[in-house]
């Protein structure tokens, strides 16, 4: 079974909110309503199987040269399959059709972006998701996620 990566349509706004939806109840994603992923759906790249959607990445450009990969999740049965590196290369290739250098993720799983040529990095020097994102969530003061960064050539 081989897996493409495509840009998201508005029709992948089901599957993609049941997925993002399943990692936020287990509290390693921040959730996204229906009419968020409406409105972002063209910040979406899917990774389709089969015609099933199988795998979401996006983009959240932070700054005028920085760009945060957000939202990346593989279905379960579809882990360990190359499928989230296929999604992270199609992020960076898009980051790099803006002409934004830095490419930064907050993450509980360290060693796949290390994989993928990210480098650990503290989360604030990121002053920009701090203000976006972070004073909405709950775990603000106390977060767990681990930043890491790819600055594209």
């Amino acid at each position: 079974m081989s897996a493409v990566c495509r840009k998201a349509k508005l029709e992948d706004v089901e599957p993609l909110y049941q997925m993002i939806q399943g990692y936020a109840e287990k509290g390693i994603m921040l959730p996204r309503s229906k009419k968020v992923l409406e409105r972002q759906i063209g910040e979406f790249v899917v990774a389709e199987s089969e015609g099933q959607v199988i795998g979401c990445g996006s983009l959240c450009q932070l700054g005028s040269d920085l760009v945060e990969i957000r939202s990346l999740g593989i279905s379960e049965g579809h882990k360990g399959q190359g499928i989230g590196s296929m999604l992270v290369d199609s992020l960076l290739e898009e980051a790099r059709r803006r002409q934004l250098p830095k490419v930064m993720a907050l993450t509980y799983e360290v060693s796949f972006f290390i994989k993928n040529g990210f480098s650990v990095v503290e989360k604030e020097i990121f002053p920009e998701k701090v203000w976006t994102d972070c004073i909405h969530c709950k775990k603000q003061h106390a977060c767990d996620e681990i930043a890491v960064l790819k600055v594209l050539n």
